[in-house]
């Protein structure tokens, strides 16, 4: 097994994750089998309580875990499927050493940071990394590991020290470190100090960069790479430019260009002739796609329009799987994407009498996309606009997709002012309400108390209903009879007033297994009015984009038809 870890130094959000997967693209287009794991140095459990404002998106996996965003990022440029373990917090591995304590595991011995902690963390590194996480089956050759935070913090202390011990664990010719820093210009200037300052914090806690990428919004000069180069104690051509792109689509050729892997091959013994022939292929394969998906991107001039409507829009990142599968969809359909972000508040008549302006911009915002995105959420804040939103995208025939929160508040909006049931509303914005008269209810398998990993959680299947060949999102999953989709969710439609909803118009084409969940709905007197409990951006992939977002950036860009009639819909990005 090959270790190559990416960590950070000045400052946290600099694309170490970006970074991270694109190295695995890279080992992957020579023909590797590639895992993945991420470390968070927060006392959480799991990404699961923490506020999207706090933290950014909570991403689910198959297995349910609720891990940090970075391991989508993971996912989608890598096709694998990741498991809770591959997301490594302080919070598990202090509660793992802790129960072994209590156990008596320890036989006596004082247990300390070093070199229980420390050797638990790499205990779990080596665990983890065995996991096979592809379709092959077989265990992973290359396992990249991202280290959370920046380097310094006092939080990522006994990480530092883990893997400070782990390269002589494994050996150090079975190990690299990748070190991102930040080049600021100021005036002008490239400026290396924070990048010497970051390289000299990393050495004295005992590790050595093997490279060291070098964030900037421009080219490197040759210059600053040499003086980088002299005064951190690498070569030249261990100081890696990642310089702003068009997308961040395009990093994993730039560090191709970079000749990243000529040196990591160096660096980690890397044999070719150990690779079948078809591994080469394989690889050589997912080379080539990548570049005609970042060329097609490049020469690609009409736009796509599309209004995200959310609670969470002061943080972008509290959507960034919901970013990705539209950017993968519009890529797909060879448009560039432009998202109009609108605070779901600031479409309510109460913003409309604090804050007419916002309210104006808001509608302007809407009413102006070619299509309409209402993504998950939690709370009351907001869902007033929300139903508003899809009020407005019914009436005017406006492609319109609702996830997860964005399924209930369409169907609340079609119960109020469709069959006319007024004050209708979801029991979790409005728990005095009666639960004959509420649109959604709770969940009756879930937790009401305890909320840490307790909803409906992970990947579950979906039966498409036998009468639903007309279906738009059914077409474009290629007219399966069922999907297997992944869901983060506590509420469900209420089972009693199904009826009444499907005779009204509104029909629900997809069901859990059981055939009492509401899984997805459509409106078939529709352009495209598509919503799902289940949350299909997590599955979606760069080569393989999401079907719902798909459907609503073909309908968005009036070419749903022609996607649907495409030779290569059912193509699933299998690399």
């Amino acid at each position: 097994m090959k270790y190559v870890v990416v960590s950070g130094g000045v400052i946290s959000g600099i694309g170490k994750g970006v970074l991270a997967s694109s190295t695995g693209v890279l080992f992957k287009t020579l023909g590797y089998r590639v895992t993945s794991i991420k470390i968070d140095p927060y006392m959480n459990i799991d990404a699961g309580t923490m506020s999207p404002l706090e933290h950014g998106e909570c991403f689910v996996l198959n297995d349910g875990g609720e891990v940090d965003l970075d391991l989508g990022n993971y996912e989608r440029y890598l096709n694998i499927t990741l498991t809770r373990d591959h997301n490594i917090t302080t919070g598990k591995i202090y509660s793992h050493v802790i129960e072994k304590e209590r156990k008596g595991d320890y036989l006596g011995k004082t247990v300390q940071v070093v070199p229980h902690i420390t050797s638990t963390i790499q205990d779990w590194i080596q665990r983890v990394a065995k996991i096979p996480v592809d379709k092959s089956g077989l265990e992973p050759e290359v396992c990249i590991i991202e280290l959370g935070g920046t380097v310094g913090d006092i939080e990522s202390a006994p990480f530092v020290e883990a893997l400070r011990q782990f390269q002589f664990r494994v050996g150090v010719e079975n190990f690299a470190l990748i070190h991102v820093s930040l080049v600021p210009v100021i005036h002008g200037e490239q400026k290396t100090k924070p990048t010497q300052a970051a390289i000299k914090d990393l050495r004295s806690l005992g590790l050595t960069p093997d490279m060291i990428a070098c964030r900037c919004q421009e080219e490197l000069d040759v210059a600053t790479i040499e003086k980088i180069g002299m005064f951190c104690h690498v070569g030249p051509t261990q100081v890696i430019a990642v310089h702003d792109v068009p997308s961040t689509y395009h990093v994993p050729l730039l560090l191709k260009d970079s000749k990243v892997m000529k040196y990591l091959g160096h660096k980690l013994h890397l044999n070719e002739s150990d690779l079948s022939p078809s591994a080469i292929a394989r690889g050589e394969d997912l080379l080539n796609s990548w570049r005609k998906l970042t060329s097609g991107h490049d020469s690609t001039f009409e736009t796509v329009t599309i209004a995200l409507v959310g609670k969470y829009t002061n943080l972008k990142d509290s959507y960034l799987s919901v970013i990705k599968a539209l950017e993968h969809a519009s890529m797909r359909c060879k448009r560039k994407l432009n998202i109009e972000w609108v605070e779901s508040t600031d479409l309510e008549e109460e913003s409309k009498k604090e804050n007419l302006s916002e309210y104006h911009k808001a509608w302007h915002y809407v009413c102006q996309a070619d299509g309409i995105l209402v993504p998950g959420g939690f709370g009351s804040r907001g869902i007033e606009g929300m139903i508003a939103t899809a009020k407005y995208a019914r009436e005017n025939n406006v492609p319109y997709l609702g996830v997860c929160l964005g399924l209930q508040v369409a169907v609340i909006e079609w119960v109020r002012n469709v069959m006319g049931i007024k004050g209708t509303s979801s029991m979790e914005f409005d728990p005095s309400l009666d639960e004959s008269r509420a649109a959604v209810v709770y969940m009756p398998d879930v937790d009401q108390i305890k909320l840490g990993g307790t909803m409906r959680l992970g990947i579950h299947s979906t039966m498409f209903s036998e009468d639903s060949e007309w279906s738009k999102l059914r077409q474009l999953y290629g007219g399966a009879e069922s999907v297997l989709e992944r869901h983060r969710h506590r509420y469900e439609v209420n089972p009693s007033m199904i009826g009444d909803i499907e005779a009204s118009g509104l029909k629900f084409i997809g069901k859990d297994e059981s055939g009492k969940r509401m899984e997805v709905l459509e409106n078939p007197s529709h352009k495209f009015f598509c919503a799902t409990q289940y949350h299909p951006e997590y599955l979606s992939k760069v080569l393989d984009p999401s079907r719902p977002f798909l459907g609503l950036v073909a309908a968005s860009s009036g070419i749903l038809d022609d996607i649907i009639a495409s030779e290569d819909l059912n193509y699933k990005g299998e690399f």
